[in-house]
């Protein structure tokens, strides 16, 4: 009976990959196999020094970082990030970190994770769009990865304006001391992987590390959906 019901519904409204638009099959969410194959990936999680890491060179220290695909406009890959942030998908987020931690599992690197660590979202953005797209990543990662999430301590106490439009100077100006933690001694001892849906030049995740770099004794990876 509840098969039934579920293929009436898919008639009324049809389960659809988001990146080709064919009908979904059992067991598929979000995106089709064909399309998940076609995926851009990166493979950083099995690269030394990857472009991850390199952004960081000098920075901030990171231990291990990586980002699932590649974006560039124009992509039909686009679209899942899209969904994601101004669509109100939350679902996409938690699928393809799914998807995502499978990957994770084949390095190494990884393995030593003890928390994940979703980038916040200032409350006034949080409220304006009902939850933050970095948490269900980080949702999806947990789910495979089983490790759990703190999104509780690392906090955004400054509200900045939209990077899009900025030069490298300008986001690193935009993100300076916007994060904080709530209590310092939280993570003291533990490997972090901060989390967030796309690396452009860094500067976002970069504020968060030297916010989490208050702790004595952590150590920080990164993950992201996509790098642009």
């Amino acid at each position: 009976m509840k098969s039934l019901f579920t293929h009436l519904l898919n008639l009324i409204y049809p389960n659809l990959c988001l990146i080709c638009n064919e009908s979904l099959l059992r067991g598929e969410e979000i995106i089709c196999m064909k399309c998940l194959h076609e995926m851009p990936k990166t493979n950083y999680h099995l690269q030394i020094d990857n472009t991850v890491e390199k952004r960081f060179w000098g920075r901030v220290p990171v231990q291990y970082g990586t980002s699932y695909f590649h974006f560039y406009k124009g992509s039909p890959f686009q679209k899942l990030l899209h969904e994601l942030k101004y669509k109100g998908n939350k679902a996409v987020g938690r699928i393809i970190g799914r998807f995502a931690a499978i990957d994770l599992q084949q390095s190494p690197n990884f393995s030593s994770i003890d928390l994940i660590v979703p980038v916040p979202l200032h409350p006034k953005k949080y409220a304006k769009r009902g939850y933050n797209q970095s948490e269900w990543i980080a949702k999806g990662l947990s789910e495979v990865l089983e490790k759990p999430i703190d999104a509780n301590n690392l906090i955004r106490v400054k509200k900045n304006t939209t990077q899009t439009k900025k030069s490298i100077f300008e986001r690193y100006e935009n993100t300076t001391g916007i994060f904080a933690q709530r209590d310092t001694s939280l993570f003291k001892h533990k490997h972090i992987l901060l989390v967030d849906d796309v690396l452009t030049t860094g500067s976002t995740l970069e504020a968060c590390m030297i916010a989490l770099m208050e702790t004595d004794y952590i150590t920080i990876s990164v993950f992201t959906l996509a790098i642009a």
